[in-house]
């Protein structure tokens, strides 16, 4: 062969997403780009593109080799077309799978060497069509990410992910990356043996050639890893495991271990017809359908969206403590220059010492480098005194939660800064409007609530006072796509939105306590439910001393239905604070968490002691789908899919059951409103089921029957 760079054209043809070059040397490369479109993705006219690609190619004497790269920024090729998948009826997700299947065999029975240059994501049936190669090679940029996360959208690889991957890696690593659904950057795909080599990216290509020189791989038959005894030991034991994470919530991880464990005792054919059949019937289930949903909003929350503006450029945030530092730190980690300002140089301090650990835990995570790190703490200005906000664009305040000292602070910051410059609040309950009503600017005050801890919640309220201008809205949308989060529009409301509906649910567990249940009992109950936490733990998270304080909030807006419970109030006298002080409804030895015997001297009516796990976690459930309503027949927020989505992204409530709302639709209304009616037949008059509830129930309706009547509609055609 001649120099491996040597890429030079001997003839080419154009096709709408894969174009095809031949090297002098005689090697086809293939390159995806699908047009008008930052991604490649595989719906069927790009696997009919690669199929009449390998149709050219296997007549061709002379061809030497194949390779197959994209000239995207940051994707090789990302998957599915989950959009397509959405809408398919059965029969045509049969057909889709079984022609991705036979695409992907063709290129795998090539008789000439084929290699994968990664660069970007190789998602799903992008890592598949990888593993469909004799080799892979990766870029050793950041963007490079490989992997099969499909078991996270309640799915399996069935374009022969769950048969190639345990036949490259063995059962044991294959099932660690298709169970957690984890994706994996180049150096650690390379330890793995995911792939084969790495490069920069502008040696991708050429590293890729001279695999071609190497001829096809001689691979080693995994026995050692790949026999029915591993296989019985690994269903043992990982069922086991996958039973007490998921509770049998998401059954396409114990579909997807049944049917990688069967792989390596079946023919390919055998193995891709079970593929086949397993997505079928996940396909089909509740919780798929949830999880791809909730993705596809996930991707729409990332885009930007509405009139042009021009990017914030300059930042700046008012007070220095845990949540000020958090916004801080992610603000420069995403290239932004930020001034951080508190009263006094001691504050101040405290909050650099906080971005730098922040920092360093990023490092460790591999979410930034060193060099990344450095300069990131560099873009942070620390000010102490009142520094000029003329230039700044947006400024967010995150002092503590005091309306008065808000004001105070507003007032300020509406005549120091410029006549654009946004000014935000991170505030989690008190009134923009009221706020607003402090300032020469009421229309450039936004609320703007993030939540704890800033790096790992995506989700951020966008809170809309009175005198709020549309412009100021647009622009606070899009800064929140700008640094990665995922907006949603609220109205300005007591608790907006997630506060609101989560308070409801937090008290009934202190209810539940105080009538007697058990820490353990109430917390499992949730748990069990799919929520990623129990309540009590909660608490302890936030802080007992800020859950009484924002339930108090609440509690004088919303009256009866709301009270705080009284064993916050003991609790804080006590000095059990949650897990900042060491001890709360749980005490905290390092990594060690054990119920806090010690809250169990408070006086409880032992009236609820004798309920079962279903029974308290209906009581807590129920209250967060019919505050969750109220949200939407008051309009807090626009649609019932913003309200779940929000609650999923915010509170982690159960991903599979796609959102309060829905969860709703599922188990229908006429059911929860007889239920809690049943409730407010006992004296619990909190119970009472919303207006929008009652009308549903009444009337047979839901909250999403134009999706319901349309999937209806295709599971009677397929």
């Amino acid at each position: 062969m001649n120099n491996p760079s040597d890429t030079s054209v001997a003839k080419a043809d154009s096709f709408p997403h894969i174009q095809r070059t031949m090297t002098a040397d005689g090697v086809c490369v293939l390159t995806f780009d699908r047009p008008d479109s930052s991604a490649n993705v595989f719906d069927r006219a790009t696997l009919a593109e690669l199929d009449r690609h390998l149709n050219l190619l296997e007549q061709d004497a002379g061809l030497k080799g194949l390779v197959l790269t994209s000239a995207k920024k940051s994707i090789f090729v990302a998957g599915a077309d989950l959009h397509s998948l959405a809408d398919a009826s059965l029969d045509e997700l049969r057909d889709l799978i079984e022609f991705g299947q036979k695409v992907f065999n063709r290129l795998a029975a090539l008789p000439v060497p084929t290699v994968a240059a990664i660069h970007g994501a190789a998602m799903g049936g992008g890592c598949e069509l990888a593993l469909a190669c004799d080799w892979r090679v990766a870029s050793t940029a950041r963007e490079t990410k490989i992997g099969l996360p499909e078991t996270q959208l309640g799915l399996l690889p069935a374009w022969g992910g769950s048969t190639r991957l345990p036949r490259l890696l063995g059962l044991p690593k294959a099932l660690e990356l298709i169970l957690s659904g984890k994706v994996l950057a180049g150096q650690p795909a390379l330890r793995c043996g995911l792939v084969d080599a790495l490069a920069p990216k502008e040696q991708l290509l050429a590293v890729a050639l001279l695999r071609i020189a190497h001829g096809k791989p001689h691979r080693r038959a995994l026995w050692y890893f790949n026999n029915w005894l591993v296989a019985d030991l690994l269903d043992f034991k990982l069922h086991r495991d996958l039973k007490r994470r998921t509770h049998g919530h998401y059954p396409a991880v114990f579909k997807a271990l049944e049917v990688v464990l069967e792989s390596v005792s079946s023919t390919e054919i055998e193995s891709f017809a079970a593929e086949r059949d397993a997505f079928l019937e996940l396909a089909r289930g509740e919780a798929s359908r949830n999880l791809v949903r909730l993705f596809l909003q996930t991707e729409r929350a990332k885009k930007l969206s509405g009139p042009d503006a021009v990017p914030v450029q300059r930042t700046a945030v008012i007070g220095a403590g845990v949540m000020g530092a958090g916004i801080a730190q992610w603000f420069a980690a995403r290239g932004l220059p930020v001034v951080l300002r508190d009263i006094g140089p001691e504050q101040v301090s405290r909050g650099m010492a906080t971005i730098a650990k922040l920092f360093a835990e990023g490092e460790k995570r591999h979410a930034c480098t060193a060099t990344e790190a450095r300069a990131g703490l560099d873009r942070i200005q620390p000010a102490t005194s009142e520094a000029s906000l003329a230039n700044v664009d947006f400024v967010i305040e995150a002092a503590v939660e005091k309306m008065e000292l808000k004001k105070q602070i507003f007032q300020r910051l509406a005549d120091e800064s410029g006549p654009n410059t946004i000014l935000a609040t991170n505030t989690s309950a008190l009134s923009i409007s009221e706020l607003a009503t402090a300032t020469s600017a009421p229309g450039r005050v936004v609320g703007f609530h993030f939540f704890n801890p800033v790096h790992r919640m995506q989700l951020v309220e966008v809170v809309v006072g009175r005198q709020t201008s549309l412009e100021v809205v647009q622009r606070a949308m899009r800064f929140a796509r700008q640094i990665g989060k995922l907006p949603v529009r609220v109205a300005d409301r007591p608790g907006f939105l997630v506060n609101r509906v989560l308070m409801p649910y937090l008290v009934e567990a202190g209810r539940l306590f105080e009538e007697g249940a058990r820490v353990e009992d109430i917390d499992a109950a949730m748990i069990e439910f799919g929520m990623p936490m129990g309540p009590l733990r909660l608490v302890d998270e936030v802080g007992v001393d800020v859950a009484q304080h924002v339930t108090g909030t609440l509690a004088d807006a919303f009256g009866d239905r709301l009270s705080t419970p009284k064993v916050l109030g003991w609790m804080i006298e006590k000095g059990a604070l949650g897990r900042k002080a060491g001890a709360g409804f749980y005490t905290y030895n390092g990594k060690s968490i054990t119920p806090n015997l010690t809250v169990h001297d408070f006086p409880t009516t032992f009236e609820a002691g004798w309920l079962t796990r279903p029974e308290l976690q209906w009581r807590m459930v129920l209250l967060m789908l019919n505050e969750t309503a109220r949200c939407v027949e008051e309009q807090v927020v626009e649609t019932a899919e913003d309200a779940d989505f929000a609650m999923v992204m915010g509170t982690g409530f159960a991903p599979f059951r796609g959102g309060p709302l829905r969860y709703v639709d599922h188990v229908g209304a006429e059911f929860v409103v007889a239920e809690m009616n049943r409730l407010v037949g006992l004296g619990l008059k909190r119970f009472a089921p919303c207006d929008l509830l009652r009308r549903l129930a009444a009337s047979g309706e839901k909250f999403y029957r134009k999706e319901e009547e349309h999937e209806q509609h295709e599971k009677r055609t397929a």
